[in-house]
């Protein structure tokens, strides 16, 4: 259904695109009762979503003093007065600091887990990893994979870190299988075979190992290969 035809479209969507978009010599909780009239709730609401917020100590302040972290906290105050089962945030996180940040994590995944659907805007990929649950890679316009951030790392295949005491020994059995062989500080980065597989030929051969391990493939790494964006970049610069 098209937000326009939604009976009740704040208590359906609530949505923080901005956090400019305040009356600059209102105050926080005159902002909210304006919204409030606006869609039919009870002014009371107005203090309960500052309460959730954590705002209550700044009702009264007029909106032009506020921070942007605190302006960020009062566009999301605003989004959830009516209650909404789905919530749309373009960079929530910007302008918080470190303490706001964890406070907005922390609160996201509340609110996640009483059910609702959040949709998170991001280029700040780092905290998108420690926040959600799945991933909506978009290039261009384009949806180009979905999915949770580990069907993500699968897909792009494993990287394993070998270090043994004859690495060009360990290569040489490895090149049998076909995968991607790197040497860096001393150790084989390969790609395209898990660690059980490396492990077994590593037995079967005979081959001492001093460390097996799975590189973990952050956000950034997936996000860049699947759009190519960083070898751009490199061409670029």
């Amino acid at each position: 259904m098209r937000y326009a035809d939604l009976p009740h479209p704040s208590s359906t969507v609530g949505a923080v695109l901005e956090s400019s978009s305040f009356h600059p010599a209102r105050s926080a909780r005159n902002h909210l009762r304006v919204l409030c009239t606006v869609n039919g709730y009870p002014a009371a609401r107005a203090d309960e979503v500052l309460a959730l917020v954590g705002l209550t100590p700044v009702a009264n302040r007029a909106v032009r003093g506020f921070s942007t972290g605190m302006r960020q906290r009062l566009g999301l105050a605003a989004a959830l007065l009516g209650d909404p089962g789905v919530l749309v945030l373009d960079e929530p996180a910007n302008g918080l600091d470190p303490e706001g940040i964890a406070w907005l994590r922390a609160f996201l995944r509340r609110l996640a887990s009483e059910g609702r659907t959040i949709l998170i805007s991001s280029h700040v990929l780092s905290e998108v990893e420690q926040t959600v649950d799945d991933i909506v890679v978009i290039d261009k316009g384009t949806l180009v994979r979905q999915g949770s951030l580990a069907e993500l790392a699968r897909q792009q295949g494993s990287t394993v870190v070998v270090r043994a005491p004859d690495l060009d020994r360990l290569a040489t059995a490895l090149g049998e299988l076909g995968p991607d062989l790197q040497r860096r500080d001393g150790a084989l980065i390969v790609k395209g075979l898990q660690p059980a597989q490396i492990g077994h030929l590593a037995f079967r051969e005979g081959i001492e190992l001093h460390e097996l391990a799975a590189e973990r493939s952050d956000l950034e790494d997936i996000f860049f290969a699947l759009t190519g964006e960083h070898d751009d970049q490199i061409a670029q610069s």
